[in-house]
């Protein structure tokens, strides 16, 4: 089953079998949950295998394969996956030890050997290493009588989410590595591959476009565009899920408009769209080997109460009513996509809350999910709004939540179907004031 089949169940036709956004580990079942409180039980009490056996229940996810193991005598051996990394380890009585290969060198450049010592000092558990293969591995160990599943939950998070960042850069960077592992899952049909890429180009030549045509002036209203561009970072890592050079594009995208220097507005919107035109450059052919699906185990964005989103939420708003007055409509529909993205970009939002924004996307970038293949009803092929079946698709979420949300509620009543920025307005301040309470 697909996760948009396991989000919002079975629809009335078979749906494509896509997943977006990043993945996360923040909805842990109540087993899960279980499992670690018993492997912490089982660690004060001296039984080391017994806490690495329900620790490693913990990690399981149980909509994918993403971790297996096996005991052998008085050691468990593992391997999960982060990504396109998979992630081998064992535990004993002793030790425990966790390492990933991330590429292999025929020749031992000083660039990428240089660049890995730099990145050491910024991990706080793992470290980079070289294999007597000359394989540039990540590598964590510890011994038992310190190896705590706290402990053992941060170390492996950082070093499978690091393995899985620096694969793809190192190999497009240093010509001279080439993959430690053929990747062997995750293949995605040429069909979704163009799908995605023919999205990508539109969405960034129709922004540098609104850029081009100055009304309004870009030098005298720079935020008003930085909400259209890195509203168009967010919906791109969200849709497309870009692995390898497009992600860290995005990254770094978002990380020069927030970056505390000197540079202007100005600066930074020009900045922004110059790595924007760094995708438009790249070949399609690049593209399409960095499109592929991945299995994952841990999360990189941290879980978040509906307040964080609240307070996303009030502090942008307002920045939307200027563009409304002035009927800039793609200038105005840009600050709740803002909203939407920023949210699923950093932050694991409640579940609730994160399916309600995805169906936000579905709504307001229809076109992108027909063109990929989903049934969509919730606008018709002039982009009229469906009242009707935007209320059913609310009302399922809701009712597939409340057994944990007992006071959740989204009042259709109060949306805008007047036009798709009044909608966008409407929808976004109606999800600031569910009530995610849980029952006492």
């Amino acid at each position: 089953m697909s996760l948009f089949d396991r989000l919002f169940g079975a629809s009335k036709k078979n749906q494509p079998d896509m997943v977006f956004g990043r993945y996360t580990d923040a909805y842990k079942s109540e087993a899960q949950q279980e499992a670690f409180d018993r492997s912490l039980e089982a660690f004060e009490r001296g039984e080391r295998m017994n806490a690495y056996r329900d620790f490693l229940s913990f990690l399981k996810d149980e909509h994918t394969e993403n971790i297996t193991w096996q005991e052998s005598g008085d050691s468990i051996q593992f391997e999960f996956w982060q990504g396109s990394r998979r992630v081998t380890g064992f535990a004993n009585n002793e030790k425990v030890k966790v390492e990933s290969k991330v590429a292999r060198a025929d020749d031992l450049n000083v660039g990428f050997l240089r660049r890995l010592m730099e990145y050491n000092f910024n991990l706080k558990f793992s470290r980079f290493a070289l294999d007597p293969d000359n394989n540039l591995c990540i590598v964590f160990d510890t011994h038992t009588l310190d190896g705590a599943p706290h402990k053992l939950l941060q170390a492996m998070r950082e070093l499978a989410i690091h393995a899985d960042k620096q694969d793809d850069l190192l190999l497009d960077e240093f010509k001279m590595l080439r993959p430690a592992e053929e990747r062997t899952y995750g293949d995605i049909s040429d069909a979704e591959k163009e799908v995605k890429y023919n999205y990508l180009c539109q969405e960034i030549q129709q922004a540098l476009g609104e850029l081009d045509k100055g009304k309004p002036d870009p030098n005298q209203f720079p935020g008003t565009y930085a909400y259209m561009l890195l509203a168009l970072a967010f919906r791109l890592d969200y849709l497309v899920r870009p692995e390898g050079f497009m992600m860290d594009v995005l990254e770094r995208i978002h990380s020069i408009y927030f970056a505390k220097n000197n540079q202007t507005p100005q600066v930074k919107v020009q900045n922004i769209r110059k790595e924007f035109q760094k995708l438009l450059d790249r070949p399609k052919e690049a593209f399409f080997k960095e499109m592929y699906r991945t299995r994952s185990t841990f999360g990189v964005n941290p879980p978040v109460n509906h307040g964080t989103i609240v307070g996303l939420i009030e502090g942008e708003m307002p920045n939307m009513e200027w563009p409304i007055q002035q009927n800039h409509d793609v200038l105005a529909l840009a600050v709740p996509q803002y909203i939407a993205g920023f949210a699923l970009f950093h932050y694991a939002p409640p579940k609730p809350v994160r399916e309600l924004l995805h169906l936000f996307f579905q709504i307001t970038e229809a076109g992108f999910f027909r063109s990929a293949g989903f049934d969509i009803p919730y606008s018709d092929s002039e982009g009229a709004l469906n009242k009707s079946e935007i209320t059913r698709a609310i009302r399922k979420i809701m009712d597939q939540n409340r057994a944990q949300f007992p006071y959740l509620k989204f009042d259709p009543q109060r949306l805008d179907f007047g036009s798709n920025v009044l909608f966008s307005k409407s929808y976004i301040l109606i999800l600031k004031d569910l009530n995610l309470n849980k029952a006492e």
